[in-house]
């Protein structure tokens, strides 16, 4: 075995520290100790990989419990009111899709809101389900409605949304050389794929298309593209020594830990000790929640 081959017990030991920067080899930069940050500032203004796009560290997703162009937020009849309280709370990044059917709830809730000064992603459904056939289309047609739906000239990031098939940068080869064209039109600023399965996990730190992936990661196996989150580990440090934007979701185990609040601090302390993840999503469902998250990610210390 190499000597920098990683093993679940190496894994775990950095688990239980807090920290994934020793597995990682992360290493602080220059500044004295006594001017470096010694907790996270969930505010922080952080680069989404070589993409130049650049946001805070905690964005919002507004897909929790999504389907049929709905989610947790939208269903309660909150979605509006509980986007804008995050903006004036401070978070900058909105996650959004075309299966949550949070585009016109976000349109509304930053309306009046200077338009650079927030990032949208945005992830359209190619696949079987997630929204009405009728409403599929390729990128070319599809963007056009979503920057319709939001109001905006430009979309930050459009990724393919929840794509769990091997193959699939062949497959839709289309909807990539479509997304880029958009991007080399400036009319959308980066591009990528929203992963739910291993395969497309490793072929997307592989393609050098991805300028942008979300990666289901938590050090408990839930919600995951695999139950041993030290196979998912090196596949997010490709990602991140490639320089795409590495955006973290399922922190939370897409909500099976929602009521561990031990694990959920455990989990924050995990990931952004990877040092491989630029930025966090998590799905509020009422402003307490985003409070309680932003006090969290401040009381987890900087390796």
């Amino acid at each position: 075995m190499g000597k920098n081959k990683l093993t679940r017990r190496k894994f775990m030991a950095t688990m239980a520290a807090g920290t994934g920067s020793v597995l990682l080899g992360h290493i602080g930069n220059a500044l004295p100790a006594e001017k470096k940050a010694r907790f996270y500032d969930p505010f922080k203004i952080i680069k989404l990989g070589k993409t130049g796009i650049k946001t805070t560290l905690l964005g919002m997703g507004t897909g929790y419990s999504g389907y049929n162009r709905s989610s947790s937020i939208t269903r309660a009849g909150v979605a509006e009111s509980l986007i804008r309280t995050a903006y004036e709370k401070g978070i900058r990044y909105f996650d959004c899709a075309d299966s949550y059917g949070t585009h016109p709830f976000t349109t509304s809730a930053l309306k009046g809101v200077d338009r650079e000064s927030y990032v949208i992603g945005t992830k359209m459904w190619i696949t079987g389900g997630g929204i009405p056939d009728s409403d599929k289309g390729f990128p070319l047609t599809v963007v056009d409605r979503f920057r319709k739906e939001l109001n905006t000239d430009y979309i930050d990031i459009v990724q393919l949304h929840c794509m769990t098939e091997g193959g699939w940068t062949e497959k839709y080869k289309r909807y990539l050389d479509e997304l880029e064209e958009l991007k080399v039109k400036k009319i959308i600023r980066a591009h990528g794929v929203s992963v739910h399965s291993f395969d497309v996990l490793e072929e997307a730190a592989a393609s050098p298309w991805v300028d942008v992936v979300h990666v289901r990661i938590n050090p408990f196996g839930e919600s995951m593209d695999k139950r041993d989150a030290s196979l998912v580990v090196p596949v997010i440090e490709k990602f991140h020594k490639a320089g795409k934007g590495v955006i973290a979701m399922k922190l939370i185990g897409g909500g099976k830990l929602r009521d561990d609040s031990e694990k959920i601090d455990q989990s924050l302390k995990f990931v952004l000790g990877l040092g491989t993840v630029d930025m966090l999503i998590i799905g509020f469902e009422k402003p307490e929640h985003i409070d309680n998250y932003i006090e969290r990610i401040r009381k987890v210390e900087i390796a």
